[in-house]
């Protein structure tokens, strides 16, 4: 009696794994359209305006630094952060525009 009871318990029902497959599947599909794709779609754009950085541009870099862009190379850019003061920052430490900042707010 004993045996048949542990043997009952041990043994998966086919419902119970089926619907539990089913809400992973739904889990996942829920964490992709809010977590991963739109993460992916800002690292896209932030791609594209880091390629598309022209002389003159206005930038902000990731250490907080405004700066008009002077020059830029394949994978650096020149800054011109006040008057006659340049520095050279590696191309992916610039985060935006500040026009951006100023449609956010």
């Amino acid at each position: 009696m004993i045996n048949t009871i542990f043997l009952q318990a041990a043994a998966p029902q086919q419902g119970n794994s089926t619907s539990m497959l089913i809400f992973l599947v739904l889990l996942f599909v829920i964490m992709y359209f809010f977590m991963i794709r739109p993460q992916s779609k800002r690292q896209k754009e932030l791609r594209k305006f880091r390629e598309s950085l022209k002389e003159g541009d206005k930038v902000v870099t990731i250490g907080g630094i405004y700066g008009k862009v002077t020059q830029v190379k394949d994978t650096t850019v020149t800054l011109e952060i006040a008057p006659d003061v340049r520095i050279k920052i590696d191309k992916t430490s610039i985060l935006r525009d500040p026009s951006d900042l100023q449609q956010q707010a």
